[in-house]
């Protein structure tokens, strides 16, 4: 990981029939500025008009590149291709919907840049801003599912469901991804655990959105994570496949540099508008990270 921290993070957006938030969530990871080397929005066959949008975008900065998927394939597969064609030091998973906050990513990943760690989750439970109270029932599924994982990572997590997916690109990219839906929270999640990478978590505000405002993950994902759960710690990391990718992560991990970097590398972005996310963020707590033992 180099010193400098311009233009090392690639941003996925993959989006299905998004259009009323699209723009803005675009035009908030534009604001990281020169923390960014591009931006791949995946539109995953959307029926809207989000991939005219996106492509608007696109024409208004060349750092944003947009990618189709001919129909519906479903998250994973749009973040297949988006980790396909990311091209920066870091790569991080963004909705494109507005329940994340673009403007937390710095924080998010300046563990990474530090050399601290090799992936860093945002958890939704380790509030630190604001949350939105929602259903109680996907409370309880997300930690069923993150505890059942830790039972066979041995990891401590607390959100492996999160979007806020934080990864070097040489931890990620040898991964190809085999699940469908949002089986991908499960299956990165079981594979790096493998890995010798250092996983930390941070906490991140979430504005979550009911099935009315356009809410996607159901009951059937949520039944799905518990067969991935199984597959993905106890079969695929024994496959050929399996193996190989540990291995070559493990390769990659051991030829970087040891240092650490003490002194802050980036500012949150400030200063473009959006109907929840404040332009002026409140005085910071001292930065906290998890280290995931």
């Amino acid at each position: 990981m180099t010193h400098d921290s311009r233009h090392v993070l690639s941003v996925i957006v993959p989006a299905y029939n998004e259009a009323a938030t699209i723009e803005a969530v675009l035009e908030r990871v534009l604001a990281l500025g020169d923390l960014l080397a591009e931006v791949i929005v995946v539109d995953d066959g959307s029926t809207d008009e989000t991939l005219a949008i996106a492509r608007r975008v696109a024409k208004r900065s060349p750092r944003i590149h947009v990618e189709s998927l001919e129909r519906n394939s479903g998250k994973t597969a749009a973040v297949a291709r988006g980790i396909e064609r990311a091209a920066g030091e870091i790569v991080i998973i963004q909705d494109a919907d507005m329940e994340y906050d673009p403007g937390e990513i710095p924080e998010l990943i300046d563990p990474i840049l530090r050399g601290e760690a090799d992936v860093v989750y945002g958890s939704r439970f380790l509030v630190r801003r604001a949350a939105r109270v929602l259903y109680f029932y996907h409370y309880l599924a997300n930690k069923l599912i993150t505890f059942l994982s830790n039972v066979l990572t041995n990891r401590n997590m607390t959100d492996i469901e999160t979007c806020y997916k934080a990864l070097r690109s040489g931890v990620i990219k040898p991964l190809l991804l085999t699940s469908r839906g949002f089986g991908m929270e499960v299956e990165i999640t079981a594979l790096i655990s493998k890995t010798n990478a250092r996983t930390f978590e941070a906490p991140i505000s979430y504005y979550g959105r009911t099935y009315a405002e356009g809410k996607k993950i159901g009951f059937r994902d949520g039944l799905a994570a518990l067969g991935y759960i199984v597959h993905y710690n106890l079969v695929v990391p024994w496959l050929p496949r399996g193996r190989k990718y540990v291995s070559e992560v493990n390769r990659f991990l051991a030829g970087l540099p040891t240092h650490r970097i003490d002194a802050p590398i980036v500012p949150r972005p400030t200063g473009v508008a959006s109907p929840h996310w404040p332009t002026t963020p409140a005085k910071e707590s001292p930065q906290r990270y998890t280290d995931v033992a």
